[in-house]
């Protein structure tokens, strides 16, 4: 039987509880498990779906991939701060007059400057920048949006990433599209009608020079962190481990700024660009691994005791387990969407309504949408553009065409957009890990902004359609 017809509305309920209770509760641990409980439930599993639904969506090689990445991540922010390189680094940032708008603007230059992994983004701005921000009373909330919308935005905008990749690839036997480099140039084509990602990465900036006005709850969290010096709110649940945020300098050895930050962070990039060149994969996981072995060999050098070195390695580790067990759950929510086909039954509901008028429009919205109930860009790339792509080519008579490459652009802006909306979004669980922020508290004053956003990439989407 097809699931579409057999579970309709119902495969909404999953991801809707989740949702929902994460708003509600402001736990999202307890939000997922409960959506996952009633997601095997609804789906006729039963309660022992449950354990199987988590060793089915955990016991692959893109968990794997994905878990092994975090431990490196984890392990290179314990290492700046354990030769207290991220020390450094502020400290050298706060002799050059820094007020809270240069603070961040670095953060967010920072940001569209580490763009080949929208997974170590977050989390190395996030921890960078911490210390400096704090100490120009700037909210977590505010430093987890910055994080946020310098990520993924920029990650979809530049073509020599893992996104690029993955969207090109999808292009390939569509209309005239044929091999991959026909695909990677339609992709940069597309690039200045990714409406909503090139806004949202604008927005960061015109916030943080105060063009643009704090408003919502953001304004409220900025209040409260410039006149009662409280970065978080009373109550607040970081989403790192304090084995992570309280590991302190090792005494007694001299560090640099360049050896212990610059260089393992120049690994990471020359790495990600060279694997890219050579293989059109950017391996960030193979460059994090190489790079903190790279960095566990000069402490060893600079004097750093071996075992010390062990023990920081595994405070990383435990230090970043709170943001990967949330994204475990929510790889199985998605894998639970997916049983359910959740996103065929939104597409299905909506894609009598298309025109060429109004289908990059309804691209960018559907694909939010899914991408909000799933929170996932890349899978909701993956049912998507199968989709809405072909759809633009017929109406364009199979040519490349401006409806095409908006269609493209809009299901890769309307990812970003229903992830930044999303509490299941796993780049933004990152940047409420890298920034230690409670993460609904990051949701709710990122959501905001990223509606007003998303509303004027409607606006101009439905101008573009107009002339089409």
């Amino acid at each position: 039987m097809d699931p579409n017809e057999y579970y309709g509305i119902l495969s909404l309920v999953p991801a809707s509880v989740a949702i929902v209770l994460a708003f509600l509760t402001r736990n999202t641990v307890f939000s997922l498990v409960m959506a996952c409980l009633i997601g095997v439930l609804v789906s006729g599993q039963g309660l022992m779906g449950f354990p199987n639904l988590l060793k089915n969506s955990l016991g692959n090689t893109d968990f794997s991939w994905v878990l092994l990445l975090e431990f490196f991540i984890g392990i290179s922010i314990a290492f700046f701060q354990r030769t207290g390189a991220i020390a450094n680094f502020s400290h050298y940032i706060a002799q050059k007059k820094m007020t809270r708008v240069r603070v961040q603007l670095i953060a967010w230059f920072m940001g569209m400057f580490v763009y080949f992994s929208d997974y170590f983004s977050p989390l190395f701005v996030g921890s960078t920048m911490r210390n400096l921000s704090d100490r120009f009373q700037i909210s977590r909330e505010k430093l987890a949006y910055i994080c946020d919308s310098t990520s993924a935005p920029v990650s979809i905008l530049v073509p020599i990433t893992g996104w690029a990749v993955l969207v090109a690839s999808l292009l390939i036997g569509m209309g005239p599209i044929q091999n991959v480099g026909q695909a990677m140039q339609v992709f940069i084509t597309a690039i200045p009608f990714n409406i909503y990602a090139i806004l949202a990465v604008a927005m960061v900036g015109l916030i943080a020079t105060k063009v643009i006005p704090d408003f919502g709850p953001m304004k409220k969290a900025e209040h409260r962190a410039i006149h009662e010096n409280k970065v978080l709110r009373d109550g607040a649940d970081p989403l790192m481990g304090v084995e992570l945020t309280n590991i302190k300098p090792y005494e007694n050895i001299k560090t640099s700024l360049f050896w212990n930050f610059i260089f393992p962070v120049i690994v990471v990039i020359s790495f990600a660009i060279g694997s890219f060149i050579i293989t059109a994969s950017a391996k960030p996981m193979e460059a994090f691994l190489l790079s903190s072995f790279i960095a566990g060999t000069i402490m060893r050098i600079q004097g750093v005791p071996l075992n010390e070195i062990i023990n920081t390695a595994m405070l990383g580790i435990k230090g970043i387990m709170p943001a990967i067990i949330i994204l475990a759950l929510a790889y199985s929510l998605n894998d639970l969407s997916a049983m359910l086909n959740t996103a065929g039954f939104i597409v299905s509901a909506t894609e009598s309504w298309l025109t060429p008028k109004v289908l990059p429009m309804l691209a960018f919205l559907i694909t939010g949408i899914v991408a909000f109930s799933t929170g996932t860009s890349w899978g909701t790339y993956a049912i998507m553009i199968p989709i809405a792509v072909p759809l633009a080519f017929n109406f364009s008579g199979n040519e490349l065409d401006t409806v095409v490459y908006a269609t493209i652009a809009a299901v890769a802006g309307g990812g970003v957009f229903g992830d930044h909306c999303s509490p299941l979004s796993d780049t933004s669980i990152l940047a409420s890990t890298g920034a230690a922020s409670d993460h609904i508290d990051h949701i709710k004053t990122q959501m905001p902004y990223a509606l007003l956003v998303g509303l004027i990439s409607i606006l101009i989407y439905l101008t573009i359609g107009w002339f089409l």
